[in-house]
């Protein structure tokens, strides 16, 4: 579980338009990760400002790197953004946790509150 300084720290590398629009991009590619070049492109970002953000969200926890041949690749890390929940919730509702799920369904949307969440959003029943 986080810590106040950590909550800080994730909700702080978050409360930035490029540096959020970065995070959702390779959380959409979880589990295989996106080149910083593509996720460049993708949120419409030079390379060398996506490197600082990306920086900045990597030392929160949120995204690891790795070298792939010659560029690097970004995996968003879920569990971080599953550990900030965690804190925001930890009080909720006066100690009821099963009251949190009118905050999850809040979240997900009404419509889609009946499906089961993933990490590429909630499961669709199969037809």
């Amino acid at each position: 579980m986080l810590n106040e300084n950590d909550a800080l720290t994730v909700l702080s590398a978050l409360a930035q338009e490029a540096r959020l629009r970065a995070m959702r991009t390779p959380l959409r590619n979880h589990p295989s990760g996106l080149a910083a070049g593509r996720i460049a492109t993708e949120v419409d970002s030079t390379s060398s400002t996506m490197s600082f953000h990306l920086a900045q969200l990597e030392r929160a926890g949120l995204i690891r790197s790795r070298r792939q041949a010659n560029q690097v690749i970004y995996t968003a890390v879920p569990e971080a953004l599953g550990s900030l929940l965690g804190y925001l919730l930890d009080e909720c509702c006066s100690g009821r946790p099963e009251l949190c799920a009118e905050v999850v369904k809040a979240a997900l949307g009404n419509d889609r509150a009946a499906f089961p969440v993933s990490c590429g959003g909630p499961a669709r029943p199969k037809a």
